[in-house]
């Protein structure tokens, strides 16, 4: 399974937003973009998926941003790629078993369920928080990404 670009970057803006949200106020987009390395205007239309799925709220005005919806430790990586990828089954006989006859004797596909298993609870496991802490343990929150 590869990740969307998509994804990789909102990932990373999330995390930027972890970052560097004071508390008191919304984190200027233009901010973000600046240490991101993107454009304003593709970060806002990114921003779009992370709005529509509850994830960040905007605010507008001369002092906007954006804003986590709800803490950094509620929210964990496996909600956010299933936001922007869909679910984690890497291939559609873990979705349906009806669509290949062999499913239940087939010794590949259980080695694929384990693999989701096993991509779900590092994911499910790993909340925003914790990927702050990781980035914080590694001693630095500025111009640490390649987009």
């Amino acid at each position: 399974m590869k990740l969307s670009t998509r994804t990789h970057y909102l990932v990373q803006v999330l995390l930027d937003l972890e970052l560097h949200y004071k508390g008191d106020s919304p984190v200027p987009l233009r901010d973000i973009a600046q240490r991101q390395n993107m454009s304003q205007a593709y970060l806002e239309q990114m921003m779009t998926h992370l709005v529509a799925g509850g994830l960040v709220r905007s605010v507008r005005g001369p002092k906007g941003g954006i804003v986590l919806t709800k803490s950094a430790k509620e929210i964990n990586l496996k909600e956010i790629v299933e936001l922007l990828e869909g679910p984690t089954d890497l291939v559609e006989c873990l979705v349906n078993a009806k669509i290949c006859p062999r499913s239940k004797l087939c010794a590949v596909r259980d080695i694929w369920y384990e693999m989701k298993i096993a991509m779900d609870h590092v994911l499910a496991s790993t909340t925003l928080h914790d990927l702050a802490e990781r980035q914080r343990d590694k001693g630095t929150t500025e111009n640490i990404y390649s987009i």
